[in-house]
């Protein structure tokens, strides 16, 4: 049997760099050596560097700053790797929208039980924000209204303290985001929609406020249930309203 053929080299240094980030030898905001240097370092031609560092802008490691005469520097971490991963696996397993949905119900309404049990005041008033920001928007301003719900999340994401946890939320935020964009739009009366997501908002913040978990793990799921219902098959709908209520405070 032939042995498998090496990887290419500029896939060699990618891989070695990204590991570089994982292991914290490089961190965000540090910058890698010039072209020429790395040529050097790696014994290798400059298109074949070129073609590493491609590799690595184009997976959000590393981003090439105009007018910058240093090296490329390092991303913070960013979950759009795992969101075009998520699209493609659902994509080539034939995953259909609701095993998507039960997925996000699970691991939003664990992030919402650590941020009820992690928050801090500063987190909480940029909750109150951006949901006054979102009040502030309906019926005039749909960009700002989205851009104030989107940040809302964002927030409770990172209040759960759990990295992990809130780079996956957000990849499988964007996963389905234009589903709701798509459903606002369409909507016969945004306004109403609008409104009814302003008073989830309210209820998650009353929740995460009083730091009652479990109440904020349900209003998620039970939130993300009704915003998506209607984009499932019927078939589907009960497994997803089992799975919102598995939860539910007694």
């Amino acid at each position: 049997m032939n042995a498998p053929s090496p990887p290419p080299a500029y896939r060699v240094i990618a891989e070695r760099i990204e590991q570089a980030v994982l292991s914290g030898e490089l961190r965000p905001g540090d910058h890698l050596p010039s072209e020429r240097e790395l040529v050097e370092q790696y014994g290798v031609s400059r298109p074949t560097v070129r073609e590493a560092l491609r590799v690595l802008q184009s997976n959000h490691v590393v981003e090439s700053r105009l007018g910058d005469r240093r090296g490329p520097v390092i991303l913070p971490l960013s979950s759009a790797p795992l969101e075009r991963a998520l699209k493609q696996a659902t994509a080539l397993s034939g995953a259909d929208l609701s095993s998507l949905l039960q997925f996000r119900m699970v691991i939003s309404s664990a992030a919402a039980v650590l941020a009820a049990h992690h928050r801090d005041d500063e987190e909480l008033a940029a909750l109150e924000r951006a949901n006054a920001r979102m009040r502030a928007s309906v019926g005039t301003n749909p960009v700002a209204f989205g851009e104030a719900d989107l940040e809302f999340h964002k927030v409770l994401a990172k209040a759960s303290r759990n990295t992990l946890l809130e780079l996956v939320n957000e990849a499988v935020r964007g996963a389905v985001l234009s589903l709701m964009e798509q459903k606002i739009s369409s909507a016969s009366d945004s306004r109403v929609l609008m409104q009814s997501l302003i008073h989830h908002h309210e209820e998650m913040l009353d929740a995460i406020r009083r730091r009652d978990g479990k109440r904020a793990a349900w209003l998620t799921r039970d939130d993300t249930y009704w915003h998506y219902v209607d984009f499932v098959e019927p078939e589907q709908q009960e497994a997803l309203r089992a799975l919102a209520d598995e939860v539910k405070p007694q």
